[in-house]
């Protein structure tokens, strides 16, 4: 049985699945797949731009990787919650924000590169905080699919949240030392789950000795967090959470199925995905739902029984929502700093889908494989075999409420990321994000704090924010100039004219050009 709020509800064991598949609603087991402010003041402005035409021309020990670029009369959307800012100036040297002023007054080396930004808006690159890039068959699947949709689409920095770390450790090296365009990339590397395991790369873990010995060897790895699944039971999971805080790492995911959300939060988990656990935590009767969900069914259940028993046990959940139970549980989350990554995106298109969700016509479906959109067809004709009416009006009603919670969440001060869990079914590598912001302000949050879960949020949950995810001077080129106001309309992050790249200028031509590339490889593939 499923609840995305729940996370994977299991009447009974079902196989691992391959990477490529991400619910089945008939088995509801939710499967992750394969996983400044400005400097410039009007009494110090020109000793400041002396000091930083000095620093770009003269101090460097190196000579710097790309031409200085000045992006002239563009208003500033720098994502710290301040007032979009007209008619600035933004010069970039050196891979940083070298000065952001107001383009009356901050002069230009007249060797840069000028980008007009009349009429247009720059932001911070965004953030994909949940995806999963070797989700797609590697290594070409990564490389000729997904990074290429997360550049055009102007993510410059993802968190993989589960996947092979053959195939992650040399795309992220081969993207740091320049040998290929990509965004920064935060990985967790394979799973810790319980037996049998949803999906693969995971590490069974099934006692403290497995815990310890895997959140080492993770660790020894490289990786960035750790990521837990759905079927470990109570005492490897908090196992796991014992020695994750002797490595001294975050781990994050999911709310396994026989833990609480509370639970979790107390234990120390930094995020939770898909808002696991969540909806059966606002429950007034959580003890008995969670009896209910291991209960075994019937020796004699057909598939239309256990459907209609897994249908009955969701209509709980929503019977039973208290607003008590909900603001207690919020309260925990704010007060132990546990985040919260929706990926609103994947509820809607993959959880809780209607017929609208996977149109054949799609015109972003031109930029994925042939192969595997019909893997996404075949998923989604297996999730609606046993539909009937009431069951589309029911993940209407779970959606809508999902929503609700999200908006909850952010007036109760919990803090939110924005992720995608791309390239589940229909969730397109890249385009996913923009729907995801427009779902969270769907939900409630403001566009300035949809824009914020893409670029401030996210880089202060990786302990990023002295380098990253505003438009301030010292921080990482990183950035997106766009031809309408986010804040109008958030829709409008999807008006990309050129994406920054740590300091690298991509235009709309080569933009188009990433586009195409992966068009023709979809045809192919």
């Amino acid at each position: 049985m499923f609840d995305l709020l729940l996370g994977p509800r299991r009447f009974g064991r079902a196989k691992a699945r391959p990477y490529i598949c991400r619910v089945r609603l008939a088995d509801r087991r939710f499967s992750s797949c394969r996983r400044v402010r400005s400097i410039v003041t009007n009494s110090v402005k020109l000793v400041v731009l002396l000091g930083l035409v000095f620093a770009i021309f003269c101090g460097c020990s190196k000579p710097p990787t790309n031409p200085a670029i000045a992006v002239t009369h563009v208003t500033v959307v720098d994502a710290t919650g301040a007032p979009a800012r007209p008619d600035m100036t933004v010069l970039i040297a050196n891979h940083l924000i070298a000065a952001v002023g107001p383009s009356q007054s901050l002069s230009v080396p007249r060797d840069a590169q000028i980008v007009d930004g009349g009429g247009k808006f720059l932001i911070p690159g965004l953030v994909d905080s949940h995806l999963h890039l070797t989700g797609s068959g590697e290594p070409e699947g990564s490389r000729e699919f997904v990074v290429p949709l997360l550049l055009a689409n102007g993510i410059t920095t993802v968190r993989d949240m589960g996947g092979y770390l053959e195939s992650l450790v040399p795309l992220r090296r081969d993207i740091q030392q320049g040998k290929r365009l990509g965004p920064q990339i935060f990985f967790a590397g394979p799973y810790l789950d319980g037996s049998p395991p949803s999906f693969q790369p995971s590490l069974v873990v099934s006692n403290a000795v497995e815990a310890s010995e895997d959140v080492h060897t993770l660790v020894q790895q490289g990786v960035d967090f750790i990521k837990v699944q759905s079927i470990l039971d109570r005492d490897a999971y908090f196992a796991i959470a014992q020695a994750a805080r002797r490595e001294h790492i975050t781990f994050v995911g999911h709310v396994p199925d026989r833990v609480t959300a509370a639970e979790a939060s107390d234990a120390g988990q930094k995020s939770i995905e898909h808002l696991t656990g969540v909806l059966r935590g606002c429950s007034s009767d959580e003890p008995r739902l969670m009896r209910e969900q291991f209960r075994a069914g019937a020796k004699n259940a057909t598939p239309e029984s256990s459907h209609a028993r897994e249908m009955a046990w969701e209509r709980e959940l929503l019977q039973t929502y208290s607003d008590k139970q909900c603001a207690a549980l919020l309260a925990k989350f704010v007060h132990n700093e546990t985040w919260q990554v929706p990926t609103l995106i994947l509820l809607r298109n993959d959880a809780y889908p209607g017929p609208e969700t996977d149109s054949p016509s799609d015109p972003l479906l031109q930029f994925v494989p042939h192969t595997i959109a019909a893997k996404w067809q075949q998923v989604r004709v297996a999730q609606d075999r046993l539909a009937a009416r009431a069951d589309f009006v029911l993940r209407e009603k779970l959606l809508a409420h999902s929503m609700q919670v999200v908006s909850q969440l952010q007036t109760g001060g919990v803090h939110i990321l924005a992720g995608t869990d791309s390239a589940a079914p229909y969730i397109i590598p890249g385009f996913s994000l923009h729907q995801e912001l427009a779902l969270l302000v769907e939900a409630g949050l403001s566009p300035m704090q949809a824009l914020q879960a893409a670029t401030n949020n996210p880089t202060a949950f990786l302990g990023k924010s002295k380098t990253q995810g505003t438009v301030e001077a010292g921080k990482t080129a990183d950035l997106l100039l766009l031809d309408g106001n986010p804040l109008e309309d958030i829709r409008n992050t999807q008006k990309i004219r050129a994406v920054v790249l740590r300091g690298k200028l991509i235009d709309r031509a080569a933009l188009d050009g990433l586009l195409s590339a992966v068009e023709k490889f979809a045809a192919a593939n």
